[in-house]
């Protein structure tokens, strides 16, 4: 019950530099889907350098840095952030002198926007096929994903809802101090480790360029709609419909999007 409780956010702490989990976690991350996929075009004889991959590396972080900001800008707190909107990139406070608080806030599905749209240009820049490269990728993104997840564990943030599992857990930034659901860590294994478990089984399986594209929107959003059922909404937001949070509106869009692949994509030869 206590775990989180004894976890520090902060591995290092080198004056007012601070290494963090959370941000270990992405470099983590980014790592392992990079040599997965380098483990695919190596195994499998696809058409790609190494060279087009990590050139690739670059826009995809971007991506998902601007993306997953933004999203979360314009997602989850877009009242706060017109009213302030230096703070969408300053991680400072200037409402009672000058006071650090870092930059707080990311947004998966704004970082799969900001995916998308480097996917796009970049595919656009060398003449690549977009969906075949985009299925190239989604077999190792989730077990990346997984150790973002992870860091939000570490980071006591995300957390779920109140409930008397026995898997249970106090998170120190719930200010209730209640006994909550770890949906961090049900999300590292739905939506990161068993996802990425089907793709990767699935990958050599040659139906049309999008098909693993398809499965990963679909997948992904169907096992976060669930289990935003057992995540506490953000607070600034809550339900946004009846019994429904912003995350899964976005989920369902995704559900919608990997169906609309599929519908136009179906027959198309690979």
């Amino acid at each position: 019950m206590h775990i989180p409780e004894h976890l520090n956010p902060v591995i290092v702490s080198l004056g007012p530099l601070q290494v963090h989990w959370y941000g270990l976690m992405y470099v983590v991350a980014f790592f392992v889907v990079y040599q997965l996929v380098l483990y695919r075009i190596r195994t499998e004889k696809l058409e790609y350098t190494k060279q087009t991959i990590s050139d690739f590396m670059i826009w995809v972080i971007l991506g998902i840095l601007i993306g997953g900001r933004l999203g979360y800008v314009f997602f989850y707190d877009f009242g706060y952030f017109v009213a302030h909107p230096i703070r969408i990139i300053s991680p400072f406070d200037f409402l009672d002198g000058i006071r650090y608080t870092g930059i707080y806030g990311m947004s998966y599905h704004g970082g799969l926007l900001g995916t998308l749209t480097a996917f796009a240009l970049y595919c656009r820049k060398n003449k690549i096929n977009f969906w075949r490269f985009t299925d190239l990728f989604v077999t190792a993104i989730p077990l990346g994903y997984t150790f973002g997840r992870i860091g939000n564990f570490i980071n006591g943030e995300l957390y779920g809802r109140v409930t008397k599992m026995p898997w249970r857990m106090y998170f120190p930034s719930d200010l209730l101090h209640q006994l909550r659901h770890p949906s961090q860590l049900y999300e590292a294994l739905f939506e990161g480790l068993l996802l990425f478990t089907i793709l990767w089984r699935i990958r050599k399986i040659k139906v049309f360029d999008g098909f693993l594209s398809g499965i990963y929107l679909i997948g992904y959003g169907v096992f976060r709609l669930f289990i935003e059922f057992l995540r506490e909404p953000d607070s600034q937001l809550g339900f946004i419909w009846g019994p429904f949070t912003m995350g899964q509106a976005l989920c369902f869009v995704m559900v919608l999007a990997g169906l609309v692949i599929f519908a136009l994509r179906k027959g198309r030869s690979v």
